[in-house]
């Protein structure tokens, strides 16, 4: 990921939040057949490992499953994003010399990916996965609510994800390259918005 050193976050504590706070990341291997890449949930575990483990799942019917990574896989992991319009900047009324651009922020984590079959380990996922994306619900759903011969039969048609993170780079693209003047008014024009991320957005600008 290119990553300018006025956007580079290494705070390792916002990292880890920003992937748990990802509903969705991208997960991308290079084979000997080309690239592969599928829109996964997944989870970190953080008490694994220097930098955690992330795991998943994928259906086995995944072509990505079965052609092995020739090096180390990526999870890329996005956060809050916000298009920033030029009429927002001080600089447009002094000077004119301005243009748009994206504010957001991105993860990517790399590891070493395993593939595994093992009834057990993918119980052990699916629970964990489940009760991550479930906690915060108000009745939330549990995998033992399913009859268990459902739930084995579903087992047989998933391939889980094992990825223990050996490295990590964030981004937090915030404006930080703006004047302090170029900076407030990109926060209030997003902090009017009524996107979420907009506001979110707002929110992290320094």
């Amino acid at each position: 990921m290119y990553t300018p050193p006025a956007f580079r976050d290494d705070d390792i504590d916002f990292l880890r939040a920003s992937i748990r706070a990802a509903p969705l990341a991208n997960f991308v291997t290079a084979t000997a057949e080309g690239l592969f890449a599928s829109p996964l949930p997944l989870l970190l575990d953080e008490s694994e490992g220097e930098h955690g483990v992330i795991y998943g799942h994928l259906a086995k019917a995944n072509p990505q499953c079965r052609v092995p990574p020739l090096c180390d896989g990526m999870a890329i992991f996005m956060g809050p994003d916000a298009y920033v319009t030029p009429a927002w900047y001080a600089a447009k009324q002094e000077t004119g010399k301005v243009v748009p651009t994206w504010n957001y922020v991105a993860v990517h984590a790399y590891g070493p990916v395993e593939f595994f079959e093992d009834t057990g380990r993918l119980l052990d996922a699916v629970h964990r996965l489940t009760d991550h994306h479930e906690g915060g619900r108000v009745s939330p759903w549990a995998v033992s609510d399913a009859p268990p011969d459902f739930v084995q039969a579903q087992l047989r048609g998933i391939v889980g994800l094992r990825m223990p993170i050996t490295r990590i780079e964030g981004k937090r693209k915030m404006s930080q390259n703006r004047s302090a003047a170029d900076r407030a008014g990109v926060a209030a024009g997003l902090a009017a918005s009524e996107r979420a991320s907009d506001r979110e957005v707002a929110s992290l600008i320094p």
